[in-house]
């Protein structure tokens, strides 16, 4: 309140964030100007003590998004209590009826669809009590609300519409001229200080990762929404439900595109989706590259899962509109023919289209790891508009893999020359990423993390697969000389290697992990990427024999070389993307090329300097000491 006095409150959240996070936009420090001279005005108050606990652009567990305000202290039976705070610069809005709760509103001169903020205050707090283990155990309650100080409120007001009801009785919302209010609403969960000790608990609070998609595939087809969602998600959710909707009632086709990066929630959504229409009784598949995870199928007679999930290629015979609603995972993995040997039909994305009523692409191009990877935005676009379908796209962007870490994934792509980032020089706090010297180092802490049976050995394709060794662990495939490193790539277990307790002793390929998650990861990168002359160089030729994914490069070769090379260049780094970012806490590599690891050891040693951190990141019998000098450094985070 001081701050706001003296007109430092925006300068000192500006300095914090550029410390802990990165750089903010002009609007912002403007809108923090706002927002806190209007939550001066509801604390000034003696019924608020003066020390309470206050967080401002918290950061929400294994996500991207921030909370905005954070008031924490005891209530009158001297319970831990946190009040939540979604602040909005929003001056109108309008309802939407048909897509739960939603609104109209403009951002940036945009006139878009967002979540009701209620609906976005209240996933805040579940998230915090679904993700913080600290939270759930020391019975810290949670009160969300939100306050839009810009918004006047009229009579028959699309903000408090009936409408939204159920999000409003979840977290009240306050307007302008309700500063009394929401002070009344504050003081009566908060009475006393507590000497900023729930904030504490809340900030250094275990964090468990986001529930597997492979564990509770059997309870959301049972009907339990297990995953919540937040932001683009829920906005992503209710269009494909609308548009799906609409294309029973009209003759035009709908076409949804949902793109996001890796851990954007493309798979739970399409799983709801599944769950939901199939309970509206629409004819709806799931069409995946894939079989139906392993778990799904032990919880189902087989005739249930091949009727829910199918291939990509089976649609080449369908007819006209035959489905309802197909929903398509993994789009970027679609084929351009289908059949064995590549011979049957036209387009997978064409044949999609042409036999749904409405079809919905989860899509990532940075994920394309194959040759016979086809699907792409622009092509599925060009025969929308063949079949005259209604085409919306919408981009998802909440990270839940990689603790959250938009940071992290940006930092990745730059390093690897995917693309040019914002985030050249680090990522934040939030990620444990450590180079290893010798990968039996690397494989002996990823047993050690893998006391929950979440963490998995990866690496890239650059070892053949012994035939005889698929059913045979004692057979090794990947065999590293220098360190007399051994190990097989996982055995005729493919669906189940993810769950299966001993597959922490085999290595899996980008064929087996792609589109799974695990807590930490420990990936081997071969030969096919080194480091040469200042760059990130590919070798196709370092694959291997036997890996399938690059199958027609070298026809394509003696045609047009660099054609080729661009191709296998983009499939090499994509693999490696996929693979680094298959960990929801942590990923931890060894690079067979030295020169490789030196350049990954560099590129971090720009973070250390970022955030004044001296130690080196990469060697881990140095942790320890760091973390006795440093003491926001955590056991659970020794890369902090």
């Amino acid at each position: 309140m001081n701050d706001v006095t003296d007109d430092s409150i925006a300068v000192k959240i500006h300095e914090s964030f550029l410390q802990r996070i990165g750089k903010v936009s002009l609007s912002e420090i403007n809108s923090w100007n706002n927002s806190m001279n209007y939550m001066y005005k509801v604390l000034n108050t003696p019924i608020i003590p003066d020390d309470v606990g206050v967080a401002i652009e918290y950061k929400v567990p294994t996500t991207s998004r921030r909370i905005d305000f954070m008031l924490t202290g005891l209530d009158k039976q001297d319970r831990y209590s946190v009040v939540i705070v979604e602040l909005k610069q929003w001056t109108a809005l309008n309802k939407i009826e048909s897509l739960d709760g939603l609104v109209e509103t403009v951002i940036n001169k945009r006139l878009g669809k967002h979540t009701h903020p209620s609906y976005q205050a209240y996933t805040y707090a579940r998230l915090i009590s679904d993700y913080n283990e600290t939270v759930q155990n020391e019975s810290i309650s949670l009160y969300p609300c939100a306050y839009l100080h810009n918004y006047i409120r009229e009579e028959n007001d699309p903000l408090t519409d009936a409408v939204y009801e159920s999000w409003i009785a979840e977290a009240p919302v306050f307007t302008k001229g309700d500063a009394l209010k929401l002070r009344g609403f504050i003081s009566t969960y908060i009475k006393k200080s507590d000497r900023k000790k729930s904030l504490y608990l809340i900030e250094h609070g275990k964090i468990k990762p986001s529930k597997s998609l492979q564990d509770s595939l059997l309870k959301m087809l049972d009907g339990n929404e297990e995953f919540l969602m937040i932001e683009e998600q829920k906005v992503a959710y209710e269009e494909a439900l609308l548009m799906a909707k609409k294309a029973q009632s009209t003759d035009r086709k709908q076409v949804l595109i949902v793109e996001g990066g890796p851990g954007t929630g493309k798979s739970v959504l399409a799983i709801n989706l599944l769950v939901k229409l199939t309970s509206q009784e629409m004819v709806c598949q799931y069409v995946t590259k894939n079989s139906a995870p392993k778990r799904l199928q032990q919880g189902y007679r087989k005739t249930v899962i091949n009727n829910l999930f199918k291939s990509s290629g089976v649609y080449y015979e369908a007819l006209p509109n035959e489905f309802d609603v197909l929903i398509v995972d993994e789009a970027h993995r679609l084929n351009e023919k289908s059949g064995l040997f590549k011979n049957k039909g036209e387009n997978q994305m064409m044949e999609i289209i042409r036999a749904a009523k409405c079809s919905i692409f989860f899509i990532d191009e940075y994920q394309k790891v194959s040759m016979q990877d086809a699907g792409n935005k622009e092509q599925i676009k060009q025969f929308a508009q063949l079949y005259d379908a209604e085409v919306v796209e919408i981009e998802l962007e909440s990270q839940f893999r990689c603790n959250g870490s938009d940071g992290y994934l940006a930092w990745l792509d730059d390093v690897l020359g995917l693309r040019e980032t914002a985030n050249s020089d680090g990522f934040d706090f939030q990620y444990d990423f450590r180079v290893f010297d010798d990968p039996n180092e690397l494989r002996h802490e990823i047993f050690k993390k893998n006391h929950n049976n979440k963490a998995r050995m990866l690496a890239g394709y650059c070892w053949d697969w012994i035939k005889d060794g698929k059913n045979n662990p004692q057979v090794h495939d990947i065999y590293i000389e220098e360190y007399q490193f051994s190990a097989s790539w996982n055995l005729n277990n493919t669906q189940t290697w993810a769950i299966d307790p001993e597959s922490v002793e085999q290595i899996g390929c980008i064929h087996t992990s792609q589109g799974l998650e695990f807590e930490y990861v420990g990936v081997i990168i071969g030969e096919d990427l080194r480091y040469m002359d200042g760059n990130i160089v590919t070798d196709p030729f370092k694959r291997a024999k036997t890996d399938k994914s690059l199958s027609g490069f070298k026809s394509l070769y003696k045609k047009d070389k660099n054609k080729a090379l661009r191709i296998a260049d983009q499939i090499i780094k994509n693999t490696y993307r996929t693979l680094l970012t298959r960990g929801m806490k942590g990923c931890y590599i060894y690079c067979v090329d030295p020169l490789l690891k030196e350049y990954f050891i560099k590129r971090l040693s720009r973070l250390s300097r970022l955030h004044n951190i001296t130690y080196p990141l990469y060697k881990e019998r140095e942790y320890a000491v760091a973390e006795e000098k440093a003491s926001y450094i955590t056991r659970e985070k020794p890369s902090e």
